[in-house]
């Protein structure tokens, strides 16, 4: 990457949408913490210079920095303006790209860093775009020098590195992983912004072209390890952690298993069944989501349905999705528990000897996911690009986390910004 020869280490673009705010001050925090005040020079981006110039006052504010504002740059594009983007890309190293839907406004921010040399971080959870970039744009990123890597947020940087993480502290081979999601949240509640919403409404509405990409691909299976990891039921109950649980259907598990197929397929590393569901608690909990499970399984099948749900989704989502977003109280209150339950074999034993005889139970602790660990996993990603360049895949390319990652020290730096990677268990059966 060709970092000394930018204007700018790091782009935030769309920093005045409800996530990217809290990336440009991530940015600004990092730079603090880091002592890096000076060497590392960053922008804003995106439409409205009033816009961006209010999100650096307000973080200044909040930072007790008064002069931020006028130390951090601003560079006005627009995602329909693919010159503007090329613009944009040709002053830094790394864009942060903030502007969902993906799957509406990813790709030209894609074309213009890949065709310029840059770096491109996203925090999309919508498997579809991040699947079809990588067929469309992984080559010429290799030629190009550019890492893009997706997914880079709660979707799916815990996920994707807690698997390797576990993979890392077993005294053994790892075979299967299954990961349980608990949300948790203060007296005032958990609130999304309805950014999530509408990628969800987009993405289940067009699961027929997900399964036609991947059908098209046409790619190898991956070899199973081990008895396969059976699918549990889409209402379970996990006796070690005393809830109900569903499959969650974010991005974790399409994340995972191409990490998996890139550590196979280029390291020769034995790879991992993964499967992923997040914790309802008690009955009642299931209840209320089974109700809004099914009104949102048929209206989004229809176009008037999809358009009702982007409309009103504080009422289709009971009141968890909102256009206003959460309140700075509710951020403060909520945090995350993604709890790993990984099996395998230890040491000199093999599946050709039976049933896997290792059991380990680690974790990944954060504070509220969407627009507090989101973030701080977008910037120390961002981080790991620009410092830790030897321990990188050796050529540029269309990455996963894990895959990009797996040999830098990023669950380092999470762990030293409150994303705390840790063993619960381990044990020989």
């Amino acid at each position: 990457m060709e970092i000394n020869q930018r204007p700018y280490h790091l782009v935030v673009f769309g920093a005045s949408g409800f996530t990217g705010q809290f990336v440009a001050e991530e940015v600004a925090r990092e730079q603090v913490a880091s002592g890096q005040s000076s060497s590392l020079p960053w922008a804003v981006a995106g439409r409205s210079r009033e816009k961006l110039q209010r999100v650096l006052e307000r973080a200044a504010l909040k930072l007790g920095r008064p002069t931020l504002s006028s130390k951090v740059g601003i560079i006005i594009c627009d995602v329909t303006n693919p010159a503007s983007l090329d613009e944009m890309a040709k002053q830094a190293a790394i864009v942060l790209n903030c502007v969902g839907p993906y799957r509406f406004y990813g790709e030209p921010v894609v074309k213009a860093c890949v065709e310029n040399g840059t770096s491109c971080i996203d925090i999309c959870g919508e498997p579809q775009f991040l699947e079809l970039m990588y067929w469309k744009y992984h080559e010429k990123a290799a030629e190009k020098g550019a890492y893009i890597i997706g997914s880079s947020g709660f979707d799916s940087i815990p996920a994707d590195l807690g698997v390797i993480y576990t993979k890392n502290k077993m005294n053994g081979t790892l075979t299967a992983v299954e990961s349980f999601l608990t949300i948790h949240s203060g007296p005032e509640g958990l609130c999304i912004h309805d950014g999530t919403w509408k990628s969800a409404v987009y993405g289940f509405g067009d699961q027929s072209n997900l399964k036609k990409l991947r059908n098209e691909a046409n790619l190898k299976p991956v070899p199973i390890i081990g008895p396969k990891l059976k699918r549990r039921w889409p209402l379970s109950y996990c006796r070690e952690l005393s809830s109900y649980s569903v499959p969650f259907l974010g991005a974790d598990v399409s994340v995972v298993r191409r990490t998996q197929r890139y550590l196979h397929e280029n390291l020769e590393q034995s790879p991992v069944q993964y499967a992923a569901y997040i914790n309802m608690g008690g009955i009642t909990s299931v209840i209320k989501l089974m109700f809004a499970g099914l009104f949102f399984l048929f209206f989004v099948r229809f176009g008037i349905g999809r358009q009702l749900l982007i409309k009103f989704p504080w009422l289709f989502s009971f009141g968890y999705f909102s256009k206003q977003g959460p309140t700075q109280k509710q951020m403060d209150g909520s945090s995350f528990t993604l709890r790993f339950f990984g099996q395998g074999y230890s040491q000199g034993f093999g599946p050709e000897k039976g049933k896997p005889n290792t059991r380990i139970c680690t974790q990944v602790k954060g504070p509220e996911p969407g627009y507090v660990a989101t973030p701080i996993a977008m910037v120390q990603a961002a981080m790991t690009l620009l410092n830790d360049a030897s321990d990188l895949p050796s050529m540029g390319g269309v990455f996963t986390p894990g895959a990009a990652f797996f040999r830098t020290k990023l669950i380092d730096r999470l762990n030293q910004r409150g994303m705390e990677f840790s063993v619960i268990s381990s044990s020989e059966v």
